[in-house]
């Protein structure tokens, strides 16, 4: 996420966005200092099948 983080203010950026599915990742995400802003219900599908729910996150990048 650090790679990311940097590539994103080299080629300019301030604002990144990901979304993930939600459970486990989002304690990963939280902890790095991206902020959850949204979850969709029944948005994410599984790789066995059905649905999950996806959580949104950002992250403003400082210069």
């Amino acid at each position: 996420m650090q790679a990311a983080e940097q590539l994103g203010r080299e080629c300019g950026k301030s604002l990144l966005v990901l979304d993930t599915a939600s459970g486990d990742a989002e304690q990963l995400y939280a902890r790095l200092g991206w902020q959850q802003c949204g979850v969709i219900p029944g948005y994410a599908l599984l790789p066995h099948g059905g649905l999950c729910a996806t959580t949104y996150f950002y992250r403003v990048l400082s210069a």
